[in-house]
């Protein structure tokens, strides 16, 4: 799986690619990362690659060419058979969702475009765009962060770079918990500044701690995101038991008082 990412900062993804348990995938080649800068393919001494917008109006916008000879020097390394789809993180694009890291996840990776300005000229995106993806309802200085959420999320997921295998199983939104959120995690002390893990936890029971799980995530779940709950139902995929605990998780109740 390979990612070719452009961006005028590379610096910012140092750290990035060096840190936490997901390094593993990027050292070892599993999410094998290049990165790209815009200003060597840009105009002039000053390399330039942003100009401002015709029309008038604030800001700068990155110029077409520097990005169209970065993307052919990113294909030409790449030599697919199939050219890798090229993502613009962008306001109008499909929100980052579990489902959306899922599809990267499985895939073969991309060439991930980080806009900065006023954006990208629309003639570049129209020619060569083939997938616009968004992080939020809201405004960032660059599509850097968003390119590292996407990475992320998709290096977790392959074989192997988590410690256990089944971690990701038990993430909020997996298909394995029926796209709920996850339940309340508790470790050592059993006993913190008067609060205490909840019994259920500790008896051993392996049923009725699953059983106090499925309840937490459908009470928290139902509290915080309805909109999964009602998906969930709509596939088939709450039990009578489930429809049960749902009437009786009153709005606004704690997470550990069911």
């Amino acid at each position: 799986m390979r990612f070719d990412i452009i961006t005028l900062f590379p610096e910012l993804f140092g750290p990035f690619l060096t840190s936490g348990v997901t390094r593993r995938a990027y050292q070892d080649g599993r999410v094998d990362v290049h990165l790209w800068n815009p200003r060597d393919y840009g105009e002039g001494n000053y390399r330039r690659v942003d100009d401002r917008p015709f029309g008038g109006g604030p800001g700068m916008v990155l110029m077409a060419e520097p990005l169209y000879l970065t993307l052919e020097a990113i294909r030409a390394a790449r030599q697919d058979r199939v050219p890798a789809p090229l993502v613009l993180f962008s306001p109008i694009g499909e929100a980052i969702t579990q489902a959306v890291v899922n599809h990267w996840a499985a895939g073969e990776g991309a060439i991930l475009l980080c806009g900065r300005y006023e954006g990208v000229d629309q003639r570049f995106i129209d020619a060569y765009v083939d997938v616009q993806l968004s992080l939020g309802d809201f405004v960032l200085s660059g599509g850097e962060i968003p390119a590292m959420a996407l990475l992320d999320a998709v290096a977790r997921l392959q074989p192997g770079v988590l410690g256990d295998a089944n971690s990701s199983l038990q993430d909020s939104f997996n298909p394995a918990l029926d796209g709920l959120l996850d339940c309340p995690h508790y470790t050592r002390p059993e006993h913190w500044r008067g609060r205490s893990v909840p019994p259920e936890l500790l008896g051993g029971n392996h049923a009725q701690i699953e059983r106090w799980r499925r309840e937490q995530r459908l009470s928290i779940t139902a509290r915080a995101r309805p909109d999964l709950i009602e998906r969930a139902r709509a596939s088939g995929a709450l039990s009578a038991d489930d429809e049960h605990v749902l009437r009786r998780a009153a709005p606004g109740q704690s997470p550990t008082e069911l």
